[in-house]
């Protein structure tokens, strides 16, 4: 790396690690969250960034190049088909083939009657989250895997095999493009491991939104006893991809904790008292979390400021940011 090159990164690195701490840069960092944007930029379309992810992080190094950005996420554009489709993932909604190719990846919400957890098996996820995983939702959410009792078949064999390679093909390309990142450009890379709340999981990958809504009305206890159980494992799969130096965040991205998707009152049972402990232990241990606040959470920002102070960023999306600056800037 040119010294050029190592001043403009350590530069930029000290002005978004010192307005992230709430205190005073030289000047505003700048730190967009851009995703199919970055193609659009390096003239691919969304099918193409997510089909071929080395595609997808030149468009970023293009970016970070051009523009004067002081941090960038590696690639937002996250989902690589070659990693889903090798494990026959059935619901991510592909550009170019389940959507337009100039749509960016969708999740499918599943049918009430085919959610990948039933009512009736909370207990199953309580007792052993890990478990049953892979051994219930796994099959259900692949095209490939078999379940449980099953025979097994040559397309299951190599659907752990062709996945497996694949993840090891994608995460680990992570490292040397952030390092490109860093010596030709100057850039810093925004985040570092990721976060989602209990209730979120069991929301977007479970129960589905319809699912979860029922349950909270008909089987709170099990709700609440199940998000218990998946506070450890997703603090555990936050810390393992978290900046070891500290600097920048991790990130949760929040979907739907908020009104008007639940009520204030299942906020304050069910969504707060499993993702405060945690983002409290993250902080512990001297990470910030980076709260990607999806939808309006203004409603919410009481419950943020319980925090430790300086333990979160707060990015709005719907939200006035001059509202939720005036609430929590403290």
């Amino acid at each position: 790396m040119s010294d050029t090159m190592e001043q403009l990164y350590a530069e930029r690195m000290k002005r978004y690690v010192t307005a992230m701490r709430n205190e005073k840069p030289d000047k505003i960092p700048i730190r967009p969250f851009v995703a199919e944007f970055t193609a659009k930029y390096a003239g691919y379309n969304c099918q193409e960034v997510t089909h071929d992810y080395t595609k997808a992080f030149d468009a970023v190094l293009k970016c970070a190049a051009d523009f004067d950005w002081d941090a960038m996420v590696a690639n937002m554009v996250y989902v690589w088909t070659g990693l889903t489709q090798a494990i026959g993932t059935k619901y991510y909604g592909v550009p170019g083939i389940d959507v337009p190719p100039d749509t960016g990846f969708q999740y499918r919400e599943p049918p009430e009657d085919k959610a990948f957890m039933k009512p009736e098996e909370y207990d199953q996820l309580i007792e052993d989250p890990t478990g049953f995983l892979f051994n219930v939702w796994l099959p259900r959410t692949s095209h490939d895997v078999q379940s449980i009792g099953e025979p097994t078949t040559f397309r299951n064999n190599m659907s752990f095999l062709k996945g497996g390679m694949a993840m090891l093909s994608y995460f680990n390309a992570y490292g040397p493009h952030i390092e490109r990142m860093r010596t030709e450009t100057g850039t810093v890379s925004a985040i570092a491991g990721i976060l989602k709340a209990p209730l979120d999981i069991i929301a977007d990958k479970m129960r589905g939104y319809i699912g979860l809504v029922m349950d909270l009305l008909e089987r709170p206890d099990k709700v609440l006893a199940a998000c218990e159980s998946l506070m450890p494992h997703l603090l555990h799969v936050a810390l393992s991809g978290a900046d070891p130096d500290k600097n920048v965040p991790i990130t949760i991205w929040m979907h739907r904790g908020c009104v008007p998707f639940i009520t204030h009152e299942h906020f304050n049972k069910f969504y707060w008292p499993t993702l405060k402990p945690i983002v409290e232990e993250i902080w512990a241990r001297g990470h910030q979390v980076l709260f990607y606040a999806e939808g309006r959470w203004a409603p919410h920002l009481e419950s943020f400021l319980e925090l430790p102070e300086k333990s979160i960023i707060y990015h709005c999306d719907q939200d006035d940011v001059f509202e939720v600056h005036k609430k929590i800037k403290h």
